[in-house]
């Protein structure tokens, strides 16, 4: 069993903080075979083929209960353990686990508003809910425990972000090179050239990008078959890359828009002006409600972002949400900027981080999309991304 948030006995009177303020008598992590990978990280369990929960009340110390054979892969749990061996037996123990709650939190999300923290079987919040028992979300819990940076997490995401940029900015100017040559590079081609550019940066974990060309980046989720397209003079080029350092690192994730030519036409920098506003007037609400001490949450920066382009008639073509939670993973299981694919409304506590990349991507003619990272950190959010764009790269000849 790795260290895991959950079992730090240090962690109880912060975690029983929140209980009290979400109104809940506890907390009940269920997991079975890694079907609740939050429960899995938080609990820093290995492999797992039975079914367990964990309770964690807000008053006393918590309590497991277990399958009979699983003992050795929850040999670090520091409290209470109980056993069970038959599914009538285990229904009889659990009824027991929970006789002195009325209200717990658990990985569910009404209507499946927030499928990240979705996590509990249907069956089982049966099971719990035959008992008496009240279920709501737990996710501002797993922002708390699951999502916050660490300080070294934290550390190697900002030198993540540093690489990330510098091949982003390395990979154009190859392009461009080749292109105005007369030897114009694939899509595909880049991508193996960004991809093996990070790796030979250390960023080990994770590492891929995404590679577009004109048209082409009007899908959001662009990936070429076979070679892709080649990488001509005066293209509009899409590039977003990722990776993290092994060891906990936080990763970093970024796009860029670059010209390969000198003067990009007037509907390009009509659509990258728009866009990068709209990325602006998300990141100016973060700073505003900061220092106001105001309260954030997650729809709301969406919100700020889609209203600009709905100013400038775009809005329509704004096709995805905002931006995603980062934490362990690149899409985290914290809160997302998102007012569109689904409504989360979780609250933006101190020391997440999350993406922020508005775009625009018109069917058949263009694709345009900027993305920073930021961490919402106890002095104010911090952008990441070192120099974030603010007018389209320009490669021209020569």
């Amino acid at each position: 069993m790795s260290p895991a948030p959950l079992l730090d006995p240090a962690r109880l009177p912060e975690l029983r903080d929140l209980l009290r303020t979400e109104g809940a008598d506890g907390w009940l992590l269920f997991d079975f075979r890694e079907q609740n990978p939050i429960a899995h990280s938080l609990l820093g369990l290995g492999k797992t083929t039975r079914r367990a929960f964990a309770l964690f009340p807000r008053e006393g110390d918590p309590i497991l209960l277990h399958h009979a054979i699983e003992g050795s892969a929850w040999r670090g749990w520091p409290w209470e353990a109980r056993r069970y061996a038959g599914w009538r037996e285990m229904e009889t123990e659990l009824a027991r686990l929970l006789e002195s709650s009325t209200t717990l939190l658990a990985e569910v999300s009404s209507g499946n508003a927030v499928p990240t923290v979705d996590r509990l079987p249907s069956g089982i919040a049966e099971l719990i809910r035959s008992e008496g028992i009240a279920l709501a979300s737990s996710a501002n819990l797993i922002t708390a425990f699951h999502s916050r940076w660490s300080d070294e997490g934290l550390r190697l995401h900002r030198s993540a972000a540093r690489i990330v940029r510098d091949v982003a900015h390395r990979a154009f100017e190859h392009a461009a090179a080749l292109s105005h040559a007369g030897a114009s590079i694939h899509e595909a081609r880049l991508a193996d050239w960004i991809r093996r550019s990070l790796a030979d940066a250390g960023l080990t974990v994770g590492a891929d990008c995404s590679v577009a060309v004109g048209e082409r980046a009007s899908d959001p989720h662009y990936h070429p078959a076979d070679a892709g397209a080649p990488i001509e003079p005066d293209s509009l080029l899409l590039i977003d890359l990722w990776g993290a350092f092994p060891g906990g690192g936080i990763p970093a994730d970024q796009t860029w828009m670059g010209f390969m030519g000198s003067t990009p036409t007037p509907r390009m920098e009509e659509i990258w002006s728009a866009v990068r506003d709209s990325r602006d007037a998300a990141l100016s609400l973060l700073t505003e409600r900061w220092e106001a001490g105001q309260p954030l949450r997650g729809y709301e920066v969406d919100d700020a972002a889609r209203a600009l382009l709905e100013e400038r008639g775009l809005a329509e073509w704004f096709v995805h949400r905002l931006g995603h939670s980062i934490d362990q993973e690149l899409h985290g299981s914290g809160p997302n900027l998102d007012h569109l694919e689904t409504r989360d409304d979780r609250l933006l506590l101190p020391g997440i981080g999350f993406s922020v990349e508005p775009g625009v991507y018109i069917p058949g003619e263009i694709g345009v999309r900027t993305e920073v990272n930021v961490y919402w950190g106890p002095e104010g959010p911090e952008i990441t991304t070192p120099e974030p764009q603010v007018q389209l790269l320009r490669f021209p000849p020569g």
